[in-house]
């Protein structure tokens, strides 16, 4: 993945990275920095790899989920379309080709749940790692008694992970909640778009999406 390498080894688009982390943060959203986008990444590859996609293609997924999010510097809302436009010119001074970058800014500009589409394997791959990043890691807020609901949800998830069963041919996505932090319930209220959307996504490459909370099956 010698691009790949190279975009992430990018000045300009690590500060864009960084900038784009500080805009949500300043709106008061979770960390979207480089915690995340590499985890959304190595997940969306590992799970095209697994799956026998070719190496160039998992290459391109690699890119479009390392940049998915820099549209975020420009604003929050529509995100996905103005880090699509982003992601056109910066891909250009690298020379891929038109191809290419059509492949990568299509998944970026359809990863956001609010206008999100399924429209090939690698924003399928893109959704279902992005929407599954959940973990407390990501508040930023250090007092409790100021959360609000995406806080407290995201605060309350001890343990996550997203794990493909190429035999069942399932991808689930198993949480642990400390329900005294929150009820499951506040997890279904902000997150069951998000939730809809991986299953769209799961069904796309032939899977199919479980949920479980808790040691318990929700979906």
């Amino acid at each position: 993945m010698k691009i790949f390498e190279r975009i992430k080894n990018d000045r300009t688009i690590k500060t864009y990275i960084v900038k784009a982390d500080e805009s949500l943060g300043a709106l008061g959203f979770t960390e979207h920095s480089f915690a995340h986008v590499n985890r959304v990444s190595q997940f969306a590859v590992n799970l095209l790899e697994k799956l026998g996609y070719d190496a160039h293609t998992c290459e391109l997924c690699a890119i479009a989920s390392y940049l998915h999010d820099i549209g975020n510097i420009v604003n929050r809302s529509e995100h996905a379309q103005s880090g699509a436009l982003m992601a056109f010119n910066i891909l250009e001074r690298f020379g891929l080709e038109p191809d290419e970058i059509a492949d990568i800014i299509q998944a970026i500009g359809n990863h956001d749940e609010s206008t999100a589409n399924c429209v090939s394997p690698i924003a399928a791959a893109l959704i279902l790692s992005d929407k599954s990043d959940v973990r407390r890691s990501r508040v930023r807020n250090t007092d409790i008694s100021t959360f609000d609901i995406h806080d407290r949800v995201n605060y309350s998830v001890e343990s996550s992970t997203l794990k493909l069963n190429e035999q069942e041919k399932t991808v689930t996505l198993s949480l642990q909640i400390d329900t005294s932090i929150t009820p499951i319930m506040d997890y279904f209220e902000i997150f069951l778009q998000r939730m809809q959307l991986c299953r769209k996504a799961a069904d796309y490459l032939g899977l199919r999406f479980v949920l479980v909370i808790n040691h318990q099956i929700l979906l």
